[in-house]
């Protein structure tokens, strides 16, 4: 979309009111995980540095509409203060006086973080008084926060009918750049990688690829389903009955571009709860056993989704290949982490689209090796099934 973009904003003295993404783990009061604090230093910075007056906020977790202590942005605001090494206020609220008095107090090339949006439940009810408040606190609107765009929301959506222009941050801007140029104009061969543990969950996803891509690679739990619609025995393993029908039309659909697991590891043994696995054994798919439970892609798997990564030129992917979990079912998704990172390096361009994928390729330690890991895993998914996401299509059209 050709929307207003933050770089197009002359913002000196003017109040910057901006949706981030500070919904990060905390522990003991302090930030367990900065990563996406960091990811929104590069807008934060660029208003600063131009004399904008700064007010972030974001919501934390799920208060439902209370104020709950322990979901306080404010270690977000001390973690803040030390990535820029400068002072970040701190609002004790996002509206009403408390609000209203921290902004009056904000110079040119300060910035202040208001409270977790979501103590009020007008926040996510979109209400049109609330978001008339919280945008009073501000003169030009900016969203960085594509981890909440696909959600209409008073901070992402109701905001932008009350201030205007509305710009996308550098991050929004950089998420939209990488996932529509891998839409609409991939280098080819263009592969898509879709795990995780239902098929219900990725239908649209399939459907919206499918006439787009060279490849569609799929595995994990959903998997399971595609080979029950083939017609095999696959045991205890994951399935979602009444999908069957719909994965064997998805496979008539694309039986010259969807690729499924050859073999899988499987176990007579499976409780997740409590993190337990028996014994791994790898069989070919047409071999799961009465009592088996297949629970990651196997070694023969690894090598021939390995081969067509390593053929690509654009790869997008999104969900386990198993049970990432548990480091006994993790070796398929470390190993398509792997191997989308050595396709980076021979220049193919390598989108991970937010969530489990995004922490997999974390936890593998890769993820300085992909082209683009994107922020947000739900908002990457319903871009990527040619979903309209609410806090884009509400900015402002360049």
């Amino acid at each position: 979309m050709a929307k207003f973009s933050v770089s197009d904003l002359d913002v000196k003295g003017l109040r910057v009111l901006m949706r981030v993404d500070f919904n990060v783990p905390l522990e003991n009061g302090r930030v367990a995980n900065d990563k996406r604090l960091r990811a929104a230093i590069p807008t934060i910075q660029l208003i600063l540095n131009r004399g904008g007056r700064l007010i972030l906020m974001s919501h934390l977790g799920r208060p439902k509409g209370k104020n709950v202590p322990d979901l306080s942005l404010k270690p977000c605001a001390d973690a803040l203060s030390v990535l820029l090494e400068k002072p970040v206020a701190f609002a004790g609220d996002c509206i009403g006086p408390v609000a209203q008095k921290a902004v009056d107090a904000l110079g040119s090339g300060q910035v202040l973080l208001l409270e977790n949006l979501r103590f009020h439940k007008e926040e996510t009810d979109n209400e049109e008084n609330f978001s008339r408040e919280l945008a009073s606190l501000g003169d030009v609107y900016v969203n960085d926060a594509f981890g909440t765009a696909h959600r209409a929301h008073a901070s992402t959506e109701g905001v932008t009918h009350f201030l205007s222009p509305c710009a996308m941050g550098l991050l929004v801007e950089k998420e939209l750049t990488y996932l529509g140029d891998a839409l609409d104009s991939p280098k080819r061969p263009f592969v898509a990688i879709l795990g995780g543990a239902k098929i219900s969950g990725k239908i649209d996803v399939i459907s919206a690829l499918l006439p787009k891509v060279d490849k569609l690679i799929i595995g994990g739990g959903m998997a399971y389903t595609f080979f029950k619609a083939k017609g095999l025995e696959i045991g205890n393993s994951l399935v979602e009955p009444d999908k069957v029908d719909l994965a064997r039309s998805l496979l008539d659909q694309g039986k010259d571009k969807i690729v499924l697991p050859v073999d899988c590891l499987c176990s007579d043994i499976f409780d997740f709860g409590a993190r337990k696995v028996g014994a791994l054994t790898p069989v070919p798919v047409e071999h799961i056993p009465k009592n088996g439970n297949g629970l990651d892609i196997g070694p023969a798997t690894i090598d021939a989704f390995g081969k067509i990564i390593m053929t690509a030129k654009t790869i997008v992917w999104n969900g386990p290949m198993g049970v990432f979990e548990i480091a006994a079912t993790a070796a398929g998704t470390t190993a398509v982490a792997k191997a989308m990172a050595a396709a980076t390096k021979k220049g193919a361009i390598t989108v991970i689209g937010g969530g489990d994928s995004a922490a997999a390729v974390e936890k593998a330690g890769l993820a300085d090796q992909m082209t683009h890991i994107s922020t947000g895993g739900g908002a990457s998914l319903e871009f990527l099934e040619g979903k309209v996401l609410p806090g884009v299509a509400a900015l402002t059209d360049r």
